[in-house]
């Protein structure tokens, strides 16, 4: 795994009212979430039509919701909770004291 630094201060985030930011690490695009259990990060587009991630929303459930299609996904794992079978990358999430960082696959031919 490779761990990169989203953010050494969180709480400066400029955080809209959905608490969802499209956000760029090590080249690659992904939505950082903001819920009750702590922070989130998964894939910027719907696996379904491309929607923005973060132009959706975060249901009472705590599952994040396709602006497009209204199709749900869980944060933690990605799995879709709508029926519709999708599957929404997710990515790990570490909290350190020098900030927040994100898990991407090291990419290997092996």
């Amino acid at each position: 795994m490779n761990w990169v630094l989203v953010t050494d201060a969180p709480l400066t985030l400029d955080w809209p009212d959905n608490n969802m930011l499209e956000l760029e690490a090590d080249g690659r695009k992904f939505t950082l979430a903001k819920w009750e259990e702590g922070y989130f990060a998964f894939a910027s587009k719907c696996p379904h039509a491309s929607g923005r991630m973060a132009a959706g929303y975060i249901n009472p459930l705590g599952q994040v919701v396709c602006p497009l299609h209204r199709y749900a996904f869980d944060m933690k794992n990605g799995r879709n909770t709508s029926g519709e079978g999708y599957f929404l990358k997710t990515y790990p999430i570490e909290m350190c004291p020098e900030g927040i960082f994100i898990g991407f696959k090291r990419n290997s031919l092996f």
